[in-house]
């Protein structure tokens, strides 16, 4: 059992960082002493501030741009770069040198994550970092600002836990783990974000939550961020006469959130500026952006204002003779996001791909719809199936596991993000989702009230690193997909027709933290001294394959292709090129990254096989 003092949570988001800390030594059961860290950040020029969040923006101000002295924190000195709270205004009215949404471009695959692309169109002259690098930069303000603020309790102590969506595949995980390890994190664990929203209600209702939920239930868990959204279920079950939770399935990664809203409403400002004679150049469109979120972030956590003003600076004469000023007005806000981003459609709806253009700019792969009830009726419609072989659901699971259902019934929702400060959101899914349900003759899903929108996944990560020693309920659930690698059959060469492909389950679904998955019998050929390339698979679905499963065919809603993974194998004395027998050996790490290793026949060597997180430019 650890013997750290602090349980410590870290929401690494899109748009917002917070850090919240349980102090075990004063905390019993599931009364716990729970606490929010104040972060010390730049509000402007040489100001220090401590604020509940960190915004997620990095800003390279030019050598000139700034007096010396003006980037100083308590605890460095003079830096070179800005995080926080001053990097979002500054870069509001310099955009070029913003970075924002590095977590998106952490999980890109299309990119190398390790080179220098963000800001990722700035001008030849700004220099760039890395989407790792900008994560390690907000990870290391976060180590600094606590151990400023808790001498006597170093960071390096304590237990953390980092959080990032369910829907992040295997080389993001590993991403996220490494940028912590880099900024100084020695004992950390990673969470997935729908559940860390899930323990802060478990943890906010003071051991309450037993009477809120009941054996059967089946909990949805709604989570909208800054860049992406994730959809969870959990199914509340009996064991042992106890109650306990357990996460039956989560959604594909959607890049869908906040960052869409805010372009979109930056859109619709920038069309009633059109009419009125002021043409916004790309420039002064993206700068329009941060100040519509910000309005956003307004307008939505107050109630009593109905308009911000906007203004956004020129880039000469000949464009615009002064500075663009116009208004954000929550009736703008209110139809661009509940009509664009949350329409009222039926349970057989899905998301609409469109014909893709050949040429494309290099930027995030958003979801082509940005219709997030579509998105949830895909997801709940893949599910039907997925409360099957679970127990310890009991009688009251009928009408969740309705036989005649064409998607799975959730019978309570949790919300999580801060657009669901708005109540018109949360009463447009709600109904939406009862409507669906009420067609199906199932009975209305209810609201989880209570949810903290801003600080849920830092405090439920808290709260969770508490639960990991043995001291609160814990949501079971292990990996949120079965994992495959693709074995190519040997076959002679036939013009025109690829070989075969099949797929070797190495990690089933819901593999625990901390454990391996036994060997399975076949041996495979792995080529040394020269890198190796495996196709890649992860399924939400196919819960009953086992390591050792080998499909030969599936359906596209069973498997999704993810990225390659990569090994160079030594050759350790064999000749390069040279096909060695091997075993491969899943492990799921008590971090929540998922190892494979390639085992040679006769031997103790182990080789690691490592996730291809530099991109595929080929792909």
């Amino acid at each position: 059992m650890s013997d750290a003092r602090y349980s410590i949570g870290i929401d690494l988001g899109t748009t917002h960082c917070a850090l919240s800390y349980v102090d075990t030594h004063a905390s019993d059961g599931e009364k716990t002493t729970q606490e929010v860290l104040s972060i010390a950040q730049l509000t402007g020029p040489g100001a220090i501030d401590s604020l509940p969040l960190l915004p997620s923006f990095l800003y390279l101000p030019h050598p000139d741009e700034l007096a010396s002295g003006d980037l100083y924190l308590p605890w460095t000195g003079q830096r070179e770069f800005a995080v926080g709270e001053f990097a979002r205004n500054r870069g509001a009215g310099t955009p070029i040198r913003l970075v924002s949404s590095a977590k998106s471009w952490l999980c890109h695959p299309g990119v190398d994550r390790r080179a220098g692309v963000l800001p990722n169109d700035a001008p030849p002259e700004v220099s760039r970092v890395s989407p790792l690098e900008s994560s390690v930069r907000y990870l290391t303000h976060l180590r600094e600002a606590w151990d400023h603020a808790h001498p006597d309790a170093p960071f390096g102590e304590q237990d953390v836990t980092v959080t990032i969506p369910a829907s992040f595949d295997p080389a993001a995980r590993e991403l996220t783990a490494e940028a912590a390890e880099a900024a100084g994190f020695t004992r950390m664990t990673l969470l997935e974000e729908p559940q860390a929203a899930l323990y802060s209600w478990i943890q906010k209702s003071g051991g309450q939550w037993r009477k809120q939920v009941k054996v059967g239930d089946i909990i949805l868990v709604v989570d909208v961020g800054g860049g992406t959204t994730d959809l969870s279920l959990i199914a509340v079950i009996e064991r042992d006469g106890n109650l306990e939770l357990h996460r039956v399935a989560v959604g594909d990664h959607i890049l869908l959130g906040g960052d869409n809203m805010d372009l979109a409403l930056a859109h619709v400002v920038a069309r009633k500026l059109a009419a009125q004679g002021t043409q916004a150049d790309a420039w002064q469109l993206r700068a329009l952006t941060y100040a519509c979120r910000a309005a956003k972030e307004t307008l939505l956590s107050d109630p009593a204002t109905d308009t911000v003003p906007l203004v956004v600076p020129s880039r000469g004469s000949k464009l615009i003779g002064g500075s663009i000023r116009t208004e954000l007005t929550r009736a703008e806000l209110t139809q661009t996001i509940l009509d664009g981003f949350f329409p009222q459609v039926d349970s057989a709806a899905r998301p609409v791909s469109r014909a893709r253009v050949g040429l494309t700019q290099l930027g995030l792969p958003y979801a082509q719809d940005a219709g997030i009830t579509r998105h949830l009726a895909a997801f709940l419609g893949r599910q039907v199936g997925a409360l099957a072989e679970l127990e310890g659901l009991g009688e009251a699971a009928t009408n969740a596991a309705a036989q005649n259902a064409s998607f799975l019934h959730p019978t309570a929702v949790l919300f999580n993000g801060g657009v669901f400060k708005s109540t018109l959101l949360v009463e447009r899914i709600m109904s939406t989702l009862n409507g669906w349900l009420a067609a199906e003759g199932a009975a209305s899903a209810r609201l989880l009230e209570g949810a903290d929108l801003d600080l849920a996944v830092a405090r439920g990560a808290a709260y969770y690193g508490y639960v990991r020693r043995g001291r609160g309920v814990r949501i079971r659930g292990g990996t949120a997909r079965a994992y495959y690698i693709a074995i190519e059959s040997a076959m002679p060469a036939v013009p025109g027709l690829e070989p075969p492909v099949q797929a070797l389950c190495v990690a089933p679904f819901g593999m625990e933290e901390g454990t391996d998955a036994e060997l399975p019998a076949q041996e495979f050929g792995l080529v040394v001294g020269e890198p190796v390339h495996f196709r890649f698979f992860g399924s939400s679905v196919r819960r009953q394959d086992q390591v050792g499963t080998l499909l030969e065919y599936w359906g596209p809603e069973e498997l999704q292709e993810l990225e390659e993974i990569q090994a160079t194998l030594p050759a350790a004395g064999r000749t390069a090129g040279e096909v060695v027998p091997v075993k491969l050996h899943a492990r799921v790490t008590e971090a929540g990254t998922l190892e494979l290793e390639a085992i040679p026949r006769g031997s103790d060597e182990r080789w690691k096989v490592e996730f291809d997180v530099r991109g595929n430019p080929n792909a």
